[in-house]
């Protein structure tokens, strides 16, 4: 047990697991009480079909819970506890989590899911014990969070905020950094007609806009090199943004998302970026949260694209139906949660 430096594994553990308990619960609608025992399924025959890739998915889903609760306890508590809390209260949430599903129409609970995350929790919390603290609070790793990016409990959330980021950008029913939209989650209609020629306007300006204001966020962030993080951040953002469209949506092109709109606003919100390099922390932050604001206000106007709309029509999510609205939602609420954080967390 050693005095903990740092907040950030409960920040991510806090994080993890509302985003799995959204994730295994998504979408949240019908509940209804079936008449059923809620915890027959402890006891039902395990199902007939079972793929690998259930067992490994379910496994691996709540193993960062062990992993990140094992190394939050272990500032404060002795490593036998840590251990024991970390496990018991994975294997809890994870048959809490179960036993509602009996309310929902379009979940199943089952007994196998519940084994393979109390597994993944398990391994977790064992290798949150031997690893989990020299990851994140005082071994290398830490030492490089140190010494790289802004130190003290605004930087470990600006750095969890950059983590949900990328997140975002694994929603393929997303434009290119197109976070705040929140007419899906609500079920608003679009607020203007499609019209091609004005699209690629809106595009451009939403994409630069944000563009602008996830690099500012980036280099405010760095302890040094404050220009080769916000590049490195949109770098990965772009490469995860492939990977997506590739792997969610079965397609041999993930370059999709490249679109004039898209591409002429990167390049202005990166333009715009190296212009405010002479400004001082205090006004790029505020530049930022100005630039987030308006992103997310154009994010809402933009129109629906009726291309993406038919594409979108025949994705079969199948395997990544929990994960894809745990992405959605994440999209969605990301810049009310970076907003705060900018006009709170003054340097």
């Amino acid at each position: 047990m050693r005095a903990s430096s740092s907040k950030l594994p409960l920040y991510l553990a806090a994080a993890y697991t509302l985003l799995a308990v959204y994730g295994s619960l998504y979408p949240f609608t019908g509940w209804r009480d079936s008449g059923v025992d809620p915890l027959d399924f402890l006891v039902a025959a395990w199902p007939r079909y079972v793929t690998g890739f259930d067992l490994v998915a379910n496994s691996l889903a709540y193993l960062p819970i062990g992993f990140l609760w094992a190394a939050a306890f272990s500032a404060g508590l002795p490593s036998a506890t840590a251990f024991f809390l970390a496990m018991f209260g994975g294997v809890a949430l994870s048959l809490g989590v179960e036993t509602a599903q009996n309310f929902l129409p379009s979940r199943v609970p089952s007994n196998l899911d519940w084994a393979c995350n109390s597994a993944g929790v398990l391994l977790g919390a064992a290798a949150g014990l031997r690893w989990g603290r020299d990851l994140l609070d005082g071994g290398r790793l830490h030492a490089w969070r140190e010494r790289r990016f802004r130190r003290g409990h605004a930087g470990d959330i600006g750095l969890l905020l950059l983590a949900l980021w990328l997140l975002t950008q694994l929603n393929p029913e997303t434009y290119l950094f197109c976070n705040g939209n929140l007419r899906g989650l609500i079920g608003l209609p679009g607020a203007l007609d499609f019209d091609a020629a004005r699209f690629v306007d809106y595009e451009l300006a939403t994409v630069a806009a944000h563009t602008l204001a996830i690099a500012l966020i980036g280099g405010g962030l760095a302890a040094n090199h404050p220009v080769l993080l916000p590049l490195a951040l949109i770098a990965a953002a772009l490469a995860v943004k492939s990977l997506a469209i590739m792997v969610l949506m079965q397609s041999v092109n993930g370059l999709a998302w490249v679109t004039p709109g898209a591409l002429i606003g990167l390049g202005v919100g990166l333009l715009g970026w190296l212009l405010t390099l002479r400004l001082g922390p205090a006004q790029r932050q505020a530049l930022a949260a100005l630039t987030l604001m308006l992103s997310t206000v154009l994010a809402n106007l933009m129109p629906d694209n009726p291309y993406l709309e038919n594409t979108l029509r025949v994705w079969q999510q199948g395997h990544f139906l929990n994960f894809n609205g745990l992405t959605r939602l994440t999209s969605s609420l990301w810049p009310f949660l970076a907003l705060p954080w900018l006009m709170l967390s003054r340097r």
